[in-house]
């Protein structure tokens, strides 16, 4: 039985293709076996300064090959990595050190001075500079590996918190084995593929990224962050590295289907693309669709306190532009509870809330077990011994084929004039039915009672255009009574549109 995620790196590329390139960074190429090399030498360094096991060590680095192998060399060390966002402003990322408290933090000299604008020791700051000098014994770092379970934590992802504080969700390493030999096994993704790894190394799709590299041996390609804004490059990047893997946020995906980038570059190694974070409006993957129709092409679902996704739907048949795409099944060993407000079972085809039980659930928040008890709750439907689940927030319903479809946070219900109304209901009709409308986020100003539409267009589009095409759709109670055009949307760190902003901007 596997218990530590390094098995895979283990027994797997590192014994079945040492030589061949697994990461591909800015124009430099390294080799499973020098990954390795690096990993053990910041391994040894670690335990220079700390013999603790199961501790967070945070790195600040740049997104490459050398925060790949301090992520390897912390659980080499037998602890669990977090990684930082350089680019998140300082006073946030104080804060989530300030939460983390971490062991040590690994970073590079011309970032000192950042490092300890965090309040971090000078004692507690491990520099990259300074690991082609560490001596390490690899077969004492294998040996120090056996204390390690699988119930030990691997990964702490921080993500945003209701109350500005961020939340550090702990994952651990069966967690991670579970997806993983899941994903394995359902789709049987081989070493040929070449992964087009575009989002930030501290969110949870760089989870997927790093274990399937190391696991079978393909091709880890970073794509040159600036790309993201331009589709042109970016489509350009995939087509001349012969990208075939992709797993991305749904985000970028759209901005290429608004500037229809396929119809002059098209990225023909492409074969397998599989998206999650958000709701990926049915038109642009329809768009997406139609250029490449022999790809695979798979929805993913799950919050950040899930292990990267606990649904999922291969699409395999065509759905109209204004019918949104399932989030689909439970991945295997997870288990989805369709709750009411009451803790109750809804019956088959009524909106509930979704639940999560099994060994997909992240093991609670790093630091504040105060958080993680009111978010893993006893199971309501199991009162014969503790069983924990997550309740996300998300509401959903079964439809006759037994897929699961997404129909909007509970917190973006609201009621108007005497109706509930779905605020992503009204985005997803907009973004489905009106053209040019690249993005679009729905808002409700309590006080007075308005339905706000912030929307990305490159064209001047007008109220009037907007209500006539949504009126087509949607009853009169559902029509926004506000709008407002934006060049675009202001987003967050992973991608997604940043709703919090939004709304300190328009409701102020």
């Amino acid at each position: 039985m596997q218990i530590n995620v390094l098995d895979y790196f283990l027994t797997g590329a590192l014994r079945t293709h040492p030589t061949k390139v697994a990461i591909e960074d800015h124009g430099t190429a390294t080799s499973f076996q020098d990954l390795r090399d690096q990993a053990l030498r910041c391994a040894a360094a670690i335990q220079t300064r700390t013999r603790s096991l199961n501790e967070a060590i945070a790195v600040l680095l740049p997104r490459g090959t050398a925060m790949i192998a301090a992520d390897l060399g912390i659980l080499f060390s037998g602890n669990c990595y977090t990684n930082l966002d350089a680019k998140t402003p300082a006073l946030r990322l104080r804060n989530v050190v300030e939460n983390v408290r971490p062991a040590l933090l690994i970073t590079s000299r011309d970032q000192a001075e950042a490092a300890a604008g965090l309040g971090v020791a000078p004692e507690r700051l491990l520099f990259v500079e300074d690991f082609p000098g560490a001596a390490n014994d690899a077969e004492a770092i294998l040996r120090r590996l056996e204390r390690v379970i699988d119930t030990d934590p691997a990964c702490i992802i921080n993500t945003s918190g209701s109350t500005g504080t961020p939340k550090s969700v702990v994952l651990n390493h069966r967690s991670i084995i579970d997806f993983m030999d899941w994903l394995f096994g359902r789709f049987g993704f081989g070493p040929e593929e070449r992964i087009g790894s575009l989002s930030p190394f501290h969110f949870d799709i760089y989870t997927l990224e790093l274990w399937y590299t190391l696991a079978k041996g393909c091709t880890f390609v970073i794509i040159p962050e600036q790309h993201g804004g331009f589709p042109t490059r970016l489509v350009e990047f995939l087509a001349s590295e012969r990208i075939s893997f992709l797993f991305w946020v749904p985000t970028v995906m759209v901005n290429i289907s608004n500037q229809d980038t396929f119809a002059a570059i098209k990225p023909r190694a492409l074969r397998n693309v599989l998206f999650a974070g958000e709701v990926f409006p049915t038109r642009h993957f329809n768009y997406w669709r139609r250029h490449f129709p022999e790809a695979l092409f798979v929805n993913l679902y799950g919050p950040i306190e899930i292990t990267v996704d606990c649904t999922y739907y291969a699409v395999d048949r065509d759905f109209a532009d204004e019918e949104p795409l399932p989030i689909g099944f439970p991945c295997r060993n997870t288990d989805i509870l369709i709750l009411d407000a009451d803790g109750r079972q809804v019956p088959p085809g009524a909106q509930g809330e979704l639940c999560v039980r099994g060994t997909s659930l992240a093991m609670g928040y790093w630091n504040d077990p105060e958080k993680t008890r009111g978010a893993f709750v006893q199971n309501p439907l199991n009162t014969r011994y503790p069983e924990l689940i997550y309740r996300t927030g998300d509401l959903v319903h079964v439809n006759d084929a037994g897929e699961i479809l997404f129909d909007g946070r509970k917190d973006f219900q609201v009621k108007h004039l005497g109706y509930r109304i779905e605020l992503g209901e009204i985005e997803h009709v907009l973004v489905n039915s009106v053209e040019d409308i690249a993005n679009a986020c729905v808002l409700y100003d309590r006080e007075r009672k308005e339905i706000i539409l912030v929307f990305e267009s490159q064209r001047q589009v007008t109220p009037a255009e907007i209500r006539k095409r949504l009126q087509q759709v949607l009853p009169k109670y559902m029509l926004p009574t506000a709008f407002h055009q934006v060049e675009a949307m202001v987003r967050n760190p992973n991608g997604k549109i940043d709703r919090k902003r939004l709304q300190e901007e328009f409701l102020g």
